[in-house]
């Protein structure tokens, strides 16, 4: 049996859980068909999700048709949570992306599709509620290939559309097919050009072979809760679709290159997390090469939020493969457990060819426990969520608060009504602030002989280099001192007092992409502890981190704003004034459309202008994209640089 992993993408709204219901319904996987509204979908099994009416966290379910099973993985659509549909892209063999008939093209959806032709991921697309008033069909199709992508030709067509009399009916590819592939396949133009007319088995197999390697798109249209057109759907996953089976060595062959990665040992990724009945967590395991089954010992591989790589090791206690077999194996899925727990990100057999590109969360906000005696309890939980969702980076701050970064407002309600839910916790949150970063400007160097007599007398010996690291490398620590001139507790208490020390630097902000190198050491026995170095290595880095200087950095936005013709000075106008840099401008009548980079602390203001100068009719989209050095003049942390970060 072979097996497709396919990703349900959406703006939210579009209707993605009813769809993977209908899905589930329809092929005995499920005895009755879930409801968003009733609150009783089978992947949206939280209850602020079943509330609320969003999926919050990727769920996995599966079906069976024939000889291929189908895991399904339901994401969520509100941009809060892109880090959990990042993490999913990297797991799946193909998606749908879902778009609403009468909604039309939205600002996600874009967000969305652009993320999938990077990855290349073979993808359909689905027009949902057909038979819902105001729906359309062929000016959709328009908006499609004008904001999506040009490379999409629909196989099926609707009669009465708009009406609960909608019927979807297959359209085979034929001429306007083959002239939408010749843009994307040359063996289809040729043949176009100089002739013999392709016939339509020659588009059927160069439209299986340009969805398979994500250059093209094909259409469906349905209703995910009337079921009109889901058959036909399925139909295009199974036969457009390649799965990624396992070879004779244990790694994985893709079905569109023949080329195998990996060997006899298990490799995979762990893309959610999840707690368990008894309070355990349960990873969710895409494997790629390999098989594992209950007992086996595992070991991961994790990198920290400090930029190191560690390792995690343990024996799997339980296994529940998706789809009820006994051992996991290359290609399918598994919700596991191993003592000590998994994180999201965390790697069996090191990384794999297609790792997501997550995009830092921006918003820092600072929580704390209403009730004084929860305050232990609220850190152990907050350090238990960081590990379903790593980019939290939950740690300590001033006055027995903790400090957590978010992707915006919503993700901080939610946070704090799970914590108020699965943890009897109540939370309060400050206003969000736009995170800054401090990365070195060149290299400092400080030490100081032992002893070292002061009011607090220290018996060490310590010379720390500070430089800066690669981009994107977090923290390191090396040493250039002999081996075993320290003790290796007096070691590991230097290097983690680096780490700690670093979480604030010279202007108030956490530092990144630095490397710190203990290149003098010394300590006198039996005077010398561990305390000693943890006292001694703040001061010393600190004079060090000084006469290397550092440069603030802010965090920026990614934009699109689709506006009206006649607006389009006047926004953008607005834009500049705000410190946009414009990526470009594209349209015209009846409108254009306007993408750059904006400081991420002048994101709400720009989505609060917006309305009044387009007359309500702008459509707004952003999303992290990278940070810079703050510009003169600019405001630093702690200097009313609130702001807002999503879409």
């Amino acid at each position: 049996m072979r097996t497709l992993n396919i990703g349900i993408l959406a703006h939210v709204d579009a209707g993605k859980t009813s769809l993977t219901e209908r899905l589930l319904f329809d092929h005995g996987a499920v005895d009755r068909l879930g409801s968003v509204d009733a609150g009783d979908t089978r992947t949206d099994d939280g209850g602020i999700e079943r509330r609320r009416g969003i999926t919050i966290r990727s769920a996995v379910a599966a079906f069976t048709v024939g000889d291929t099973r189908v895991n399904l993985i339901d994401t969520p659509g509100h941009s809060d949570f892109v880090a959990e549909v990042e993490r999913a892209l990297e797991v799946l063999d193909g998606a749908v992306l879902l778009l609403s008939a009468v909604e039309g093209v939205q600002a996600r959806t874009r967000v969305l599709m652009r993320a999938l032709r990077r990855l290349r991921l073979p993808t359909l697309v689905f027009v949902n509620k057909i038979d819902r008033a105001g729906a359309r069909t062929d000016g959709l199709l328009g908006d499609v290939r004008r904001l999506l992508t040009p490379h999409v030709a629909p196989l099926t067509e609707v009669t009465d559309a708009g009406t609960p009399r909608a019927r979807v009916a297959v359209r085979a590819p034929d001429g306007r097919t083959a002239e939408a592939l010749a843009e994307v396949d040359t063996e289809i133009l040729a043949a176009l050009v100089d002739g013999p007319e392709p016939t339509g088995q020659d588009v059927a197999r160069a439209l299986a072979a340009r969805t398979a390697d994500g250059s093209f798109h094909p259409l469906y249209h349905g209703s995910a809760l009337g079921g009109q057109g889901v058959a036909e759907l399925v139909e295009g996953l199974l036969g457009l679709v390649p799965a990624t089976t396992p070879d004779t060595s244990g790694g994985t062959t893709d079905d569109t290159s023949g080329g195998t990665s990996g060997g006899t040992e298990p490799h995979g990724t762990v893309f959610a997390v999840r707690p368990g009945p008894a309070g355990e967590r349960t990873a969710y395991l895409r494997l790629y090469g390999g098989e594992v089954h209950p007992r086996r010992r595992l070991t991961f591989l994790r990198r920290e939020s400090d930029g190191r790589t560690t390792e995690v090791s343990g024996r799997v206690t339980r296994l529940d493969v998706v789809g009820g077999d006994a051992t996991l194996t290359a290609g399918n899925i598994a919700a596991l457990t191993v003592p000590g727990g998994l994180r999201v990100g965390d790697r069996l057999g090191g990384p794999t060819d297609r790792a997501p590109q997550f995009a830092p969360p921006t918003l820092q906000t600072l929580v704390r426990a209403r009730h004084p005696e929860q305050a232990a309890p609220l850190r152990s939980a907050l350090l238990a969520l960081a590990d379903q969702d790593p980019l939290l980076h939950a740690r300590p701050a001033a006055s027995g608060a903790t400090a957590l970064l978010l992707y915006g407002e919503v993700q901080m309600e939610v946070l704090a009504a799970t914590l108020a839910e699965d943890f009897g916790i109540e939370a309060e949150f400050t206003p969000g602030r736009v995170r800054f970063l401090e990365r070195p400007a060149g290299t400092g160097e400080a030490a100081e002989e032992m002893p070292w007599l002061d009011r607090t007398r220290y018996f060490a010996t310590i010379g720390l280099r500070v430089e800066p690291g690669p981009r994107g490398s977090g923290g390191a620590f090396g040493y250039e001192t002999e081996l075993g001139a320290l003790p290796r507790a007096f070691h590991q208490a230097v290097e983690e007092t680096v780490h700690a020390t670093l979480m604030t630097g010279l202007t108030g902000a956490a530092v990144t992409d630095y490397r710190v190198t203990l290149v003098r050491s010394g300590f006198s026995s039996p005077l010398s502890t561990a305390a000693d170095f943890r006292g001694l290595t703040p001061l010393v880095l600190r004079r060090a981190l000084a006469r290397a200087g550092t440069v603030l950095h802010e965090p920026y936005q990614a934009f699109e704003a689709e506006v009206p013709a006649d607006t389009l000075a006047a926004v953008t106008a607005l834009l500049a004034s705000l410190g946009a840099d414009f990526t470009g401008t594209t349209g015209g009548d009846p409108a254009w459309i306007v993408t750059g980079e904006l400081p991420a602390r002048r994101v709400r203001e720009a989505e609060l202008r917006l309305p009044g100068l387009t007359r309500g009719e702008a459509v707004w989209s952003s999303r992290p994209c990278e940070d810079r050095p703050l510009k003169p003049g600019n405001s630093g942390p702690g200097r009313g640089v609130g702001g807002h970060s999503g879409e």
